[in-house]
């Protein structure tokens, strides 16, 4: 495939995600999914999942660290340079960033004036359950075979699974324990028992 063309796909892929990923990163995790893994088939789902752990464990928003990683995978698994790859990476991830940016300098001059509008007001209600519809349908989206195994297969990685979701709830929600002590301890411990069994 031509690269103008690939460059072009994976702008206007992403431009779109971040025109409509409403809710923030994890809001725009389903949209990802589905134009990079469904639609242009750029990356395996597998792979997503993957993204999506990394993305979660580096600095920086996760919707920008996916479209960094599949920016440069989508070049990078056309047949082309890494130095390319790396242009793509750069595209896709300002490609996400160009819509926010474009729509916080109109909304900006307009909000602070308005913001106390009858309109405005009714609008903010009406998003916020679309937000987090988006936030759930990332979690469902999450919960699969590669990240909590299958009953039919891998019975000790789903019951691993589980009970580590279940203490990660509880210690974020319960205990106050902060999500970057929560990912390390979680980290630590499915590697100290994986290395085990």
């Amino acid at each position: 495939m031509n690269a103008v063309v690939i460059y072009l796909k994976l702008f206007w892929t992403f431009f779109k995600i971040g025109l409509f990923g409403f809710g923030g990163g994890y809001g725009m995790l389903s949209l990802i999914q589905n134009e990079v893994v469904e639609k242009q088939q750029w990356i395996s789902n597998s792979e997503f999942t993957d993204i999506v752990a990394v993305s979660q464990m580096t600095p920086g928003p996760i919707g920008i660290n996916s479209a960094t990683y599949v920016g440069y995978k989508a070049i990078e698994n056309s047949g082309m340079a890494r130095t390319e790859a790396v242009c793509g990476s750069l595209l896709a991830s300002f490609s996400v960033m160009l819509p926010s940016f474009i729509l916080m300098l109109l909304i900006s001059a307009f909000f602070m004036r308005y913001k106390d509008h009858n309109s405005v007001q009714t609008v903010l209600k009406w998003l916020r359950p679309v937000v987090v519809g988006m936030l759930a349908a990332a979690v469902l989206l999450l919960l699969n075979e590669e990240n909590l195994g299958a009953f039919n297969k891998d019975n000790l990685q789903l019951y691993v699974s589980i009970g580590l979701f279940a203490l990660a709830f509880v210690a974020t929600y319960f205990w106050k324990i902060g999500p970057i002590k929560v990912i390390l301890l979680a980290g630590l411990f499915g590697g100290i028992f994986y290395s085990l069994i």
